[in-house]
């Protein structure tokens, strides 16, 4: 069976950044109490000029140009967001049309957190089946438009951004596949631990739950998806989780065991962007020449809906 790999990634972030002093003149809160919390210290947020599609096309041109390849050579786009606010067009449709692609499938697939995973496993198996040969899977989210800046406990997570990646068929895959093998699964019973809801849609969460949830129950699951695709964490050249608070990352991650692996802390400088957050990480990882191409990388999602998805990638 046809196997597939990511062949090149792109990400985007708005122009405009609020640091930690911004948000202390908006909100009672400090420099001091943000970094000792959850470790960020500057997040992108875009104006009203710039829809989550905006910041998705941009990202998927930039992975694009690094395939070398064009628009048109794309049969699938998958976004992962929570932050569309229409429902038709879909976000994957108007980035298509964004992009001036022929006639593409697109879905948009909403699963917060960890949407990028999922959708990765997504084109994943469709390219396995043969219903596709090259996807677009892009991690999209325009959180600062569901943020009640008011509220200190929130509003000093969140922040935009996309990050894309091109996945193509593998045929030479053998014993390396590009994809490992997906883990994914909820705690439906916790689903409200995290929620966007209301008119207009706010984001909350019940921090300390999740806290918990990810400290103490992820990495045996994580180590999981390593046992899947044949790698011991030991062998990982990178891990890149979800970049949701840098107090669950580095904990999440040491009892992993991935003593030999570059943890993404992205956190620090984009704050959590949802859905972007894994791609964004990766793709910078991958830019600054942090992890060679070939190299096992660990991606796992989790948060909303209590939800999460990992697979070993071989970096482009």
């Amino acid at each position: 069976m046809t196997g597939s790999r990511v062949v090149a990634l792109g990400h985007y972030q708005p122009a405009k950044v609020l640091t930690n002093d911004d948000l202390a003149a908006m909100v009672d809160t400090s420099d001091e109490w943000i970094t000792s919390r959850v470790g960020i210290r500057t997040r992108h947020v875009g104006g009203p000029d710039e829809p989550v599609d905006e910041l998705a096309a941009h990202a998927a041109a930039k992975a694009l140009a690094s395939a070398g390849l064009q628009a048109s050579d794309i049969d699938m786009v998958l976004v992962a967001t929570s932050t569309a606010i229409d429902r038709s067009p879909s976000m994957s449709a108007r980035v298509a049309a964004r992009l001036g692609m022929g006639s593409p499938a697109v879905m948009d697939i909403n699963v917060v957190c960890s949407g990028f995973t999922h959708a990765l496993a997504t084109a994943d198996h469709a390219i396995r089946a043969g219903a596709a040969t090259r996807a677009l899977v892009i991690g999209a989210d325009k959180m600062g438009d569901i943020v009640d800046w008011t509220d200190r406990s929130t509003c000093v997570l969140m922040g935009d951004g996309a990050g894309a990646a091109v996945v193509a068929a593998d045929p030479g895959g053998g014993d390396r596949p590009g994809i490992g093998p997906v883990l994914w699964g909820s705690v439906p019973e916790m689903g409200n631990a995290v929620r966007i809801e209301g008119t207009p849609p706010r984001f909350a969460q019940e921090g300390q739950s999740v806290y918990r949830w990810a400290t103490t129950q992820l990495p045996p699951i994580a180590r999981k998806v390593c046992e899947r695709a044949g790698v011991t964490p030991e062998d990982l050249a990178a891990v890149v989780l979800h970049q949701a608070n840098l107090r669950i990352i580095e904990p999440v991650a040491r009892k992993i065991g991935a003593v030999n692996a570059v943890i993404a802390r992205d956190v620090v400088d984009s704050g959590n962007t949802s859905a972007a957050s894994i791609p964004m990480a990766l793709s910078k990882l991958v830019e600054r020449g942090e992890v060679e191409s070939g190299a096992p990388a660990l991606l796992f999602g989790f948060g909303g809906n209590l939800s999460y998805a990992g697979q070993v990638i071989r970096c482009p």
